[in-house]
């Protein structure tokens, strides 16, 4: 059980610090591209609750992440990864690209954010990967 809280909390801090480095600062100019998108406040940086709802459920898709690595009995890193770009090309990709479609956000932003959780979920599954086998 240790192991599975292990892979969690490193991928959940890890993906904290990627999803900064793609959904924050990677073409942050491209997020006022359209202003009116935005919920009130948030342009003016009065985020806060967000940001902390993002990370909280950040770190619940890098548990389901782990979990699926456990199903699979993905053993190994490249296993691991492996779990995780599959369920990164089921849901987030697929979701960001059909939005971006829809709504008028700059390309710039959904490609930022499909990277993002790439990596949120490559990191999740490379820890589950690796840690999970030691149980």
């Amino acid at each position: 059980m240790w192991t599975v809280i292990a892979a969690v909390a490193i991928a959940g801090i890890a993906g904290s610090i990627t999803d900064w480095l793609f959904m924050g600062l990677l073409f942050h100019d491209a997020y006022n591209a359209y202003p009116e998108i935005w919920r009130p406040g948030v342009r003016e940086g009065n985020a806060r609750a967000a940001i902390l709802w993002s990370i909280a459920l950040g770190v619940v898709m890098s548990a389901g992440v782990a979990a699926l690595c456990a199903v699979a009995g993905a053993g190994t890193l490249w296993s691991g990864m492996g779990v995780a770009l599959v369920a990164w090309l089921a849901g987030p990709f697929v979701i960001l690209i059909v939005q971006g479609l829809f709504v008028k956000i700059d390309t710039k932003i959904t490609v930022a954010h499909c990277l993002g959780y790439l990596a949120r979920m490559l990191l999740a599954g490379a820890a589950a990967g690796t840690i999970l086998p030691l149980a």
